[in-house]
């Protein structure tokens, strides 16, 4: 698939927070149609769906909202635990539009993405979902890529200048990888370089 790529910040701990905190996106952008008045999407909430879930003070970001990801931890069964979803921040993820459901692409397989602008090529998962178009990718996969972003809040990938290859089915134990470097070597061991041809 070719595609641009927006900038997603969920999962990291530090994606949303209270208003005067540093963090890494906009308020709306955890919102249905990056509006305030919309579903609130990019967070955990309280049964009101509006107040935020905060993290505790053991968390990695005591305070902030814990920002969640379509495909998580099942080892981890406290959904407020930060640490159970895909940290955008750390782990390089695309999100699973329209034409992944098309090729029977799943939350959590894997995918090779590859920049005719910058001709890096890097691993990712497919971690979350809720973008029908599928061009959405974690600040991780953009910064691995080589594009100097550093936020989820104004910048993208305009262009239609990344490729991204799925590998159906090929995650089918819904393996979590806690660090790029394991997700990279479970890649790596199943050859999936050999398969990827990005021009």
């Amino acid at each position: 698939m070719r595609a641009y790529l927006h900038v997603d910040v969920d999962g990291a701990p530090n994606a949303y927070g209270p208003p005067g905190r540093p963090a890494l996106d906009y308020e709306k952008h955890a919102h249905v149609g990056s509006k305030l008045s919309g579903k609130v999407v990019g967070y955990l909430t309280q049964r009101d769906r509006r107040t935020p879930i905060v993290q505790g003070p053991k968390d990695p970001y005591p305070g902030y909202y814990i920002s969640t990801t379509g495909f998580y931890d099942r080892a981890v069964d406290d959904e407020r635990d930060p640490r159970r979803y895909v940290d955008a921040g750390r782990i390089n993820y695309v999100v699973l539009g329209d034409f992944g459901r098309q090729h029977h692409v799943k939350l959590g397989d894997l995918a090779a993405v590859y920049s005719s602008r910058t001709k890096k090529s890097v691993y990712a998962i497919v971690g979350d979902e809720g973008n029908p178009t599928g061009c959405e990718g974690s600040l991780a996969l953009v910064r691995a890529l080589g594009y100097a972003i550093t936020d989820g809040k104004e910048d993208s990938v305009d262009d239609t200048e990344i490729t991204i290859r799925y590998f159906p089915g090929s995650n089918p134990k819904h393996l979590f990888f806690g660090t790029q470097s394991k997700l990279d070597a479970a890649a790596r061991g199943m050859h999936l370089s050999k398969q990827f041809d990005p021009h």
